[in-house]
């Protein structure tokens, strides 16, 4: 809960005055019954006598000086007055309920802003940790559930304290053997409160993980939708969804059927209560003259014990929205208490005139948490400034788990990797980042128009940068062939474009930033070779200060690099340009010979 304190400090006016706003709203509540008193004992039943009265006698005095009332003078002026304190009493109600939605919603800004600011600086392992659809759960669920207890919390808090305190003396002030009755009701719908919420509360944070199962389930069925339909796995997969579902169902269920008992026994209760004051009431009002006892008093008694006891289930809902709360804190202080893994540096730029570009030095690795042999060891490696390296080898072999080494995507495990003559790890992660430019073999897209995905690349990109960048990367063919040209619409995820058009768009969005390290992970695998070829001739022309290292399975693809590294179970045995490479690598002439055999090359 200091969580919850903390992220409302920044709304501490709004969060202070919503409860005093709430004392105005309870207070009217608790002056009804009082004035409606009046209105029956005075107005109706003793005809405008309201010398029984002490408030009854002091307002018509007031208002109207000494002399006879008729009993339509009473129930009219208590009735305006009952008006008037509902109506002062509601504009408090919708001002605690303006100045609590205020101070909630902007701890819900706050907080999911923090979150996810925290997401974004997580490596790839830890959000792999947590998975996307839990992720998901924690900033957009959990978080609406910090938000309505924050807002329960401003306006409750004082609502029902006072209406169980004010409502008891009011209770009290009329007859004290009604407080007899609340002394027999209230033990035993306390008993059943703490018996069901004390089985209710540890399924709220089950509910929740069941939520982020059925969150992950959709997630990968969304995105894998063409894999699932292509397979015809969609029975499989509806039936993966349907336990899911059923098993956040059935917890939900076993939640709410607990719950449920607690209205009807209040309900039995109350009314209980109720025919207890009647009863007490008439009985007094028959049998015992003189005790001021009155049809008015009756009515009054009544609704105060059912504000009494409404307070009580006011305090149960508190009780249940901190327990569900509690779990959602917890799992979004889980995210945020996350210390990034990859820590930035502070090293700004690195060595000016450094003729090498990229260095590793006895760099080994494994990814957190493996076991066993080492995903690369002792590499040791240098890319000059302006250099083209391809790397080659077999699948597994370690190609992307080394250029992933270079933007921080994962730390080495033992040695250093280098820019510009700098240790990555000393580097602000932004600065570090800024030098590069990186194409995935998978393309992400988003969700907008051509120009907007290029852009994301370099905001303040000119047009013209635009277009340079998609002409060297054989897309302006194909987007100018669109209706709308730059300006087409794409889906999530570039679903609407082919494998080669996301591919090539993501080139020209790498491209645009004009880096000074261009990493090619597998980039052209989905263009055909004329392409390939029509592309890497412009990459040579346009880029030749710019150090480029790519990965590719295709030899016509990396031969004319300046250097290839062969690398074969996390180690690099060769690197030599293709001439050299035929002649002393025997894996690299295997590799050749293999595509040659089988037509996947042209010489």
């Amino acid at each position: 809960m200091k969580r919850v304190f903390h992220y409302l400090r920044p709304y501490a006016f709004f969060a202070v005055i919503s409860p005093l706003l709430m004392i105005g709203e309870v207070f009217a509540d608790l002056c009804l019954p009082k004035l409606m008193t009046v209105i029956v004992d005075c107005g109706i039943s003793a005809g405008g006598d309201v010398s029984g009265s002490v408030l009854g006698s002091t307002v018509m005095r007031l208002l109207y000086g000494e002399g006879v009332y008729s009993s339509m003078q009473v129930i009219l002026t208590f009735g305006v007055l009952m008006l008037l304190v509902v109506l002062v009493g509601g504009i408090f109600g919708v001002l605690c309920a303006y100045t609590a939605a205020k101070a909630s919603q902007g701890l819900g800004d706050d907080l999911r802003r923090d979150a996810y600011r925290r997401v974004m600086s997580l490596s790839i392992e830890q959000t792999d940790r947590f998975t996307t659809g839990s992720l998901v759960t924690r900033m957009t669920n959990d978080v609406t559930r910090i938000i309505e207890f924050a807002e329960m919390l401003l306006r409750m808090l004082v609502r029902a304290p006072m209406f169980f305190i004010g409502g008891l003396c009011m209770l009290l002030t009329l007859d004290l053997r009604f407080g007899l009755i609340l002394l027999c009701a209230l033990p035993i719908l306390v008993i059943m409160l703490v018996l069901v919420l004390g089985r209710a509360v540890p399924l709220y944070g089950t509910v929740q993980k069941k939520l982020d199962r059925v969150n992950s389930v959709v997630q990968e069925n969304v995105t894998g939708a063409r894999v699932i339909k292509a397979y015809v796995r969609e029975e499989h997969e509806n039936e993966r969804f349907r336990t899911a579902n059923e098993s956040l169902r059935d917890t939900n269920y076993r939640v709410q059927c607990l719950m449920a008992i607690t209205h009807p026994v209040l309900t039995v209760i109350m009314n209980a209560a109720i025919i207890a004051v009647i009863y007490i009431g008439g009985w007094q009002i028959d049998n015992v003259a003189g005790t001021g006892m009155t049809a008015g008093t009756i009515m009054a008694a009544i609704t105060y014990i059912t504000q009494v006891l409404m307070s009580i289930m006011m305090i149960s809902h508190m009780f249940q929205a901190v327990s569900r709360a509690m779990a959602s804190v917890k799992r979004v202080g889980e995210v945020l208490d996350e210390e990034p893994a990859i820590r930035s540096g502070e090293v700004q730029e690195g060595h000016k005139g450094e003729e090498v570009a990229i260095s590793f030095r006895g760099v080994s690795f494994r990814y957190p948490g493996a076991m066993g042999r080492p995903v690369l060891q002792d590499i040791d490696l240098e890319v000059k400034r302006g250099e083209t390296l391809a790397i080659i080898g077999a699948t597994g072999s370690g190609k992307t788990s080394l250029v992933n080494l270079i933007p921080r995507f994962y730390d080495a495990t033992e040695g250093e990797v280098l820019v510009d003559g700098v240790s990555v790890k000393d580097y602000d992660l932004a600065e570090l980042r800024r030098k590069i430019s990186f194409v995935m073999q998978k393309s992400e897209l988003f969700s907008g128009t051509i120009r907007y995905n290029i852009h994301v690349g370099k905001e303040d990109s000119s047009e013209e940068e635009l277009r340079t960048a998609a002409a060297i990367a054989q897309a302006d063919g194909f987007i100018e062939g669109f209706g709308e040209g730059y300006d087409t619409f794409i889906a999530e995820k570039g679903a609407s474009l082919s494998g080669g058009q996301k591919q090539r768009m993501s080139i020209a969005r790498a491209l645009v930033r004009k880096p000074e390290i261009l990493i090619l992970d597998d980039a052209t695998s989905a263009l055909d070779l004329a392409t390939e070829t029509r592309l890497r001739r412009a990459l040579r022309e346009n880029l030749k200060d710019t150090t480029v290292v790519m990965i590719a399975q295709r030899i016509a693809s990396v031969r004319d690099a300046d250097r290839i590294a062969v690398i074969e179970n996390g180690t690099i045995t060769d690197c030599a340009p293709h001439e050299i490479l035929m002649q002393t690598s025997e894996t690299y002439r295997d590799i050749y010979q293999s595509q040659m055999k089988n037509g996947g090359e042209t010489v």
